[in-house]
């Protein structure tokens, strides 16, 4: 573990100009070919790529020019620390020159008697260990962690112009029988929603290939599941492709558009507002739970501010992460109505079987405690700003012989679940 001050160029830029340079030439030769054939048009110019691929550069070399403090963390990420008020979100013209909002006074309140209610005291204050600032390391007062993105990193994505965001197919748990998505998942629909909260174990769950992600996470959606639908995402996530590595990372989405044109992962976009000085986003978390051993959970909670309107971020009862702008969204601008929880794969089909890539710990709910992936303390924020619990949570699996869930109630997990699996075995060819 390292710090430094901040100007430091980042190496691998240059080298990287020469793979980008080559894909701008194949790209530009197979438009002149389809334009010469008088064939049906390339999907993307070499142009929009190239400048999407400068703006990406020109903002990191922002951050890293306007940072007071770099850290090398042990695992080969590059945290700058920001000033608040020029991390990426102010770059959407409607804070341009603005700070963050203050945190509010008061969250969501536990509902008396609830299961979940004696989270509040156990959680209070924690944060969840990464590996950037294992050593002691944290951003002074009046910055924010963001993570380095290498020209590698954009290199990697199907193209810059993309970089960060979902694929177009991606989509939550409804509509995705033939996307090459696949979930498990617990879900509360039919209501007014104004937030959610869950503890969720981390696993080092294994990724087949650079074009598949494993997620778990927490979904709070309005809209119909046409192109208006609006998400906002947080959980842990393995992605090759995104991150370069296998390890599970912290991360949040948003979109306004059925993940067409809007919104991004982490701080990719002008969009979330980070807060939080101890948190990296996109940051790897470590340690992680092992299969017949120690188990770490993260518990995070989304809510609504009822008098400013924006939606919150936070680490269970404990510290606040930061904010997406109520002004992002058109029906998340009011509240939510449905509320999702759980796990996703991205199945490419490798040599026309299903990807052996993992969901959770890679085993089956039937495993339970110590063996496999969970939920507990499933709960939603009403219209009272109260946490209750999620009652008519359903659970359902797109393909249970590959991925599936198991949920239950007690007294110390309140509802909860236990869901994912291997991918690929004899019931799942």
């Amino acid at each position: 573990m390292a710090s430094s001050s901040c100007g430091r160029k980042d190496p691998i830029v240059i080298a990287s100009l020469v793979p980008f340079l080559l894909l701008l030439l194949l790209v530009s030769s197979s438009a002149a070919a389809s334009a010469s054939a008088k064939k049906k048009q390339v999907p993307f110019r070499a142009g929009d790529e190239r400048d999407a691929y400068r703006r990406i550069m020109a903002r990191m070399a922002r951050m890293e020019k306007d940072c007071n403090k770099t850290i090398q963390s042990p695992d080969g990420d590059i945290i700058h620390c920001v000033p608040l008020h020029r991390q990426p979100a102010f770059d959407h013209p409607k804070l341009r020159g603005q700070k963050p909002e203050e945190e509010p006074v008061e969250g969501p309140r536990f509902v008396n008697g609830d299961a979940a209610a004696g989270e509040e005291e156990e959680e209070e204050g924690v944060l969840f260990r990464q590996a950037w600032s294992d050593g002691g390391e944290r951003c002074p007062e009046g910055t924010v962690p963001v993570r380095r993105t290498t020209a590698r990193d954009v290199l990697r994505a199907s193209s810059p112009r993309r970089f960060g965001m979902k694929p177009r197919a991606s989509n939550v748990r409804r509509d995705s029988t033939s996307s090459g998505h696949e979930h498990a998942v617990g879900y509360v629909t039919g209501d007014q929603f104004y937030g959610a909260k869950a503890s969720l174990n981390v696993w080092s769950a294994k990724v087949a290939s650079a074009a598949e992600f494993s997620l778990s996470q927490i979904w709070v959606i309005s809209g119909s599941f046409g192109n208006d639908l609006n998400t906002i995402e947080a959980g842990w996530q393995v992605s090759p492709e995104l991150y370069g590595d296998s390890n599970p990372r912290f991360f949040t989405y948003w979109t306004t558009d059925a993940y067409q044109e809007t919104g991004c992962y982490n701080l990719h976009c002008s969009g979330f507002v980070q807060t939080n000085n101890r948190i990296a986003i996109g940051a790897a978390i470590s340690p992680t739970s092992v299969y017949n051993g120690r188990q770490f959970d993260i518990s995070l909670l989304i809510w609504k501010d009822p008098h400013r309107g924006n939606w919150w971020l936070q680490l269970g009862s404990g510290p606040l992460v930061g904010y997406w702008p109520s002004f992002l969204f058109t029906h998340l601008g009011g509240h939510a109505n449905m509320v999702q929880f759980g796990g996703e794969v991205v199945n490419s089909r490798p040599s026309g079987t299903h990807t052996p890539t993992q969901m959770g710990s890679g085993h089956f709910p039937r495993e339970g405690f110590n063996r496999a992936a969970y939920f507990r303390n499933v709960q939603v924020v009403d219209g009272d700003n109260s946490l209750v619990p999620a009652a008519a949570l359903r659970l359902v699996a797109d393909h249970p012989g590959c991925y599936d869930i198991r949920g239950g109630y007690n007294r110390a997990w309140g509802n909860y679940f236990y869901y994912g699996g291997p991918g690929r075995n004899v019931h799942c060819p």
